[in-house]
């Protein structure tokens, strides 16, 4: 099986949408402009990886500012992660630490957007991808 989207419930879809399509560089892949969903499904720049980003009149927006970054964040691919880091503070992101690097040379930055959900930029020495590729049964 092939992973289709991950879905996340925020209070404003389409401003969360647009940040995210003007910053990280996704696309709106698919709309709805029915309430109570708003929902807007962003693709990556390679169309591989979809988010789904939704509102509810039924359940709760998780206070994901009050989570700690490491139960839940939105990771993004970088070769260039100070730079990336530094664009997305001045776009309103809320650095969360500093840039950090583990024993196989990759670096990481948290983030929280506007609205308070964990990013996590990644700048590895060999993509993830590949790593999953070879990692198969």
């Amino acid at each position: 099986m092939k992973l289709e989207h991950v879905a996340l419930l925020v209070a404003d879809p389409p401003a969360v949408a647009r940040w995210y399509v003007e910053h990280l560089g996704m696309h709106v892949a698919k709309r709805s402009d029915e309430a109570p969903g708003f929902a807007r499904f962003l693709a990556d720049a390679d169309g591989t990886s979809v988010l789904e980003l939704y509102a509810s009149d039924v359940h709760p927006v998780p206070d994901y500012r009050a989570m700690d970054p490491a139960l839940l964040h939105v990771a993004f691919a970088t070769g260039e992660i100070d730079g990336t880091r530094d664009r997305l503070v001045a776009a309103g992101a809320e650095p969360v630490g500093e840039i950090t690097q583990n024993a196989a040379g990759d670096r990481f930055a948290m983030l929280r957007d506007p609205w308070g959900l964990a990013l996590q930029l990644a700048d590895r020495v060999r993509p993830l991808s590949a790593r999953a590729q070879e990692e198969r049964p």
